[in-house]
């Protein structure tokens, strides 16, 4: 029986805890990045970077792409690359439309023309749609952009839609705020859990606004069950709420110390016009792998401990 072989475009965390997870189930992993000489220290940590086929790649260049694709042959590519930082997308225009947009379209048109048989999925994010009552469905519609990242992933987002439409077998998989060790030291979870263990007081900002952080490895899980169900738009979330406060008091908790202590608002970090509640709805999700019996494990405190934990 031949390996399934899986091409992950973009070595992130996201795209590493999956290369771990598929490496587990058997797959070849093949993950490519912009930068030949990368240290790759995400596959490092998780140890598999032994295991990981590495080859460099511009999504820009679609002769690279139909090389490296021709080259693996893969039955499935999950395109997870893209500049992802909203503050960074104004100072970053082209490069975060041609990370997010551009190079999932090249790949797109050449699976169409040259009649290539694959799953092909485009990670994207649940910020796109405007939330009914707080919560994101599939029936939301799109906000309006008011930045260079929301404008490339709603674009992105209608382009999957396209080519759906045309045959192709494409997903949209929709992620809220995903947490794991391996997320930089500035997100919120993991800067507050930081100073919780060192028993120092953390400057934040609203935190009373609530949103749906979701642990990595319930995500990946549904990554995966994605390629057995027919080409969708899918949203993989915890589908829970939780507050800057209770993180700040679930965190601090866990030196046994008061979280009123030791946090200060600073209002430059709060944000106009944002929305108080941000959930993803699962339900149509859990329904869709009912038979894998997939149902987000990790949140709230338990999501947390874990992060506290790793530090």
């Amino acid at each position: 029986m031949k390996k399934i072989k899986s091409l992950i475009v973009g070595s992130g965390v996201i795209g590493s805890y999956l290369s771990r997870l598929l490496l587990k189930k058997g797959h070849k992993v093949v993950v490519t990045s912009r930068f030949s000489k990368k240290t790759h220290n995400n596959y490092k940590i998780l140890k598999i970077s032994k295991k990981v086929n590495f080859k460099k790649l511009n999504v820009l260049s679609k002769l690279e792409i139909k090389k490296v694709i021709n080259d693996i042959k893969p039955n499935n590519i999950f395109y997870l690359a893209g500049q992802s930082s909203i503050p960074k997308s104004f100072n970053l225009p082209k490069e975060t439309k041609d990370s997010n947009f551009t190079g999932a379209k090249n790949f797109l048109e050449i699976i169409e023309k040259e009649k290539i048989n694959l799953n092909f999925f485009k990670g994207n994010s649940g910020y796109i749609f405007k939330p009914n009552n707080g919560v994101v469905n599939l029936k939301c519609s799109l906000i309006k952009p008011n930045n260079p990242y929301v404008k490339a992933q709603q674009s992105a987002y209608k382009l999957i839609k396209k080519y759906r439409l045309r045959n192709l077998n494409c997903y949209s998989l929709i992620f809220m705020q995903i947490e794991s060790p391996l997320r930089d030291k500035n997100f919120f979870i993991k800067k507050v859990c930081l100073h919780a263990k060192k028993r120092k007081k953390v400057v934040v900002g609203n935190i009373y606004t609530l949103r749906d952080y979701s642990w990595i490895e319930d995500i990946v899980k549904g990554v995966y069950y994605a390629t057995f169900i027919k080409p969708c738009d899918i949203i993989l979330s915890s589908g829970k709420k939780l507050s800057g406060r209770d993180i700040l008091k679930y965190a601090y908790s866990l030196n046994k110390l008061n979280f009123k202590n030791f946090y200060s608002v600073n209002k430059t970090f709060i944000r106009k016009r944002e929305n108080k509640i941000v959930i993803g709805s699962n339900s149509l999700t859990i329904d869709k792998f009912k038979k894998f019996k997939w149902k987000p494990k990790i949140f709230k405190e338990k999501l947390i401990k874990k992060i506290y934990n790793s530090i």
